[in-house]
């Protein structure tokens, strides 16, 4: 016997309605959109991204872990921003080739994992969209969140003599998406186990941007490859930066593929899906910056600093070896296009 279709409010009302539960303002999602007040002396925060299969999941990813990293990435810009965590919508595209059996499964998973993430970072789902696609499986998610009025993070700041600091092990989800592709044979079932799960279930530091407000002079979330988004606080300030590629933070299941020889150094630097923060803090402040990540027990590194550029157009982040030389990544990031 084939299971009935489910329909557009029946997925609303039965998957979603009750992650909206905790917000009056979401209206039971029964409304066309949410109202919420901003605290007095709080600014608002906004950020979108759009998740793609095969782009930034892979397709036999399960739907907790899909849901797990769509709010992961969206919530990683507001810590990058020094915000607080306010709620979210999401705009959900599903294959019109899915099966009704296939899709309740799917959305079944998916549900729980959202519902597990967002009591971990204290959200609720605020409302959105779902239709459906003759393309692959796609999700949009919009965060919101607050911050005191004229004190949020951003890329622009950074000024010569800072130190140049990033949160947790760099490179980690690079070399699990080439596990899970084939592209790469790790030496051990722990290593690998660990470097997949960074991949398909990164985290926000929520907690750590929050306390790097009034602090760090710059920042900005890994999400393309720890050199790239360097760059972008270098050029946005318009500065330079020395990085030594040896503080560069390597966890153990990194660290174990490296010794075996199966990765480079560089390859760690080159992809992206860390999630990690990269900023930067006056070298007077560098002690209470790692202070502070021992705090929420979180790794916090000194990995070189910041410099007056050459010339305006030389806003450029230099990769350096244990004796000066320069390290030159076979590409800088992940690109779209």
């Amino acid at each position: 016997m084939t299971p009935p279709a489910l329909g557009e409010f029946e997925i609303i009302a039965r998957f979603f309605a009750p992650l909206a539960a905790g917000e009056a303002g979401a209206l039971g999602l029964l409304d066309d959109a949410a109202v919420f007040a901003v605290p007095p002396g709080r600014s608002v925060v906004v950020s979108t991204d759009a998740i793609v299969e095969s782009v930034h999941f892979l397709n036999d990813d399960s739907g907790d872990d899909v849901a797990a990293k769509v709010l992961a990435v969206g919530f990683s810009d507001l810590a990058a921003m020094g915000s607080d965590a306010l709620g979210y919508t999401l705009a959900l595209a599903l294959p019109k080739d899915w099966g009704c059996e296939k899709l309740e499964q799917w959305l079944n998973g998916f549900a729980t994992g959202l519902g597990t993430e967002q009591q971990r970072i204290g959200v609720t789902l605020l409302g959105g969209d779902t239709v459906a696609t003759p393309g692959p499986l796609t999700l949009s998610v919009t965060v919101l969140g607050t911050v005191e009025t004229g004190r949020a993070l951003t890329r622009a700041g950074a000024k010569p003599g800072d130190r140049v600091f990033v949160s947790g092990s760099i490179g980690d989800a690079a070399l699990g998406l080439a596990l899970l592709t084939g592209k790469l044979t790790a030496p051990g079932r722990a290593a690998h186990a660990a470097l997949v799960n960074r991949y398909r279930r990164p985290t926000a530091r929520l907690a750590l941007g929050r306390r790097l407000t009034g602090l760090a002079t710059a920042a900005c979330d890994v999400s393309d490859g720890l050199v790239a988004d360097l760059g972008h606080i270098c050029r946005a300030s318009g500065v330079a930066a020395r990085i030594d590629a040896a503080r560069i933070p390597v966890s153990a299941a990194a660290a174990e593929v490296l010794a075996a020889g199966a990765a480079k150094p560089s390859d760690l630097v080159e992809g992206g899906d860390d999630y990690e923060l990269v900023f930067t803090v006056p070298p007077a402040q560098a002690a209470t910056a790692q202070g502070i990540g021992a705090a929420l027990g979180i790794a916090v590194t000194d990995i070189g600093r910041i410099e007056q550029p050459a010339s305006q157009e030389d806003s450029v982040v230099r990769l350096l070896d244990a004796v000066g030389g320069d390290v030159t990544p076979s590409r800088i990031g992940y690109r779209h296009f």
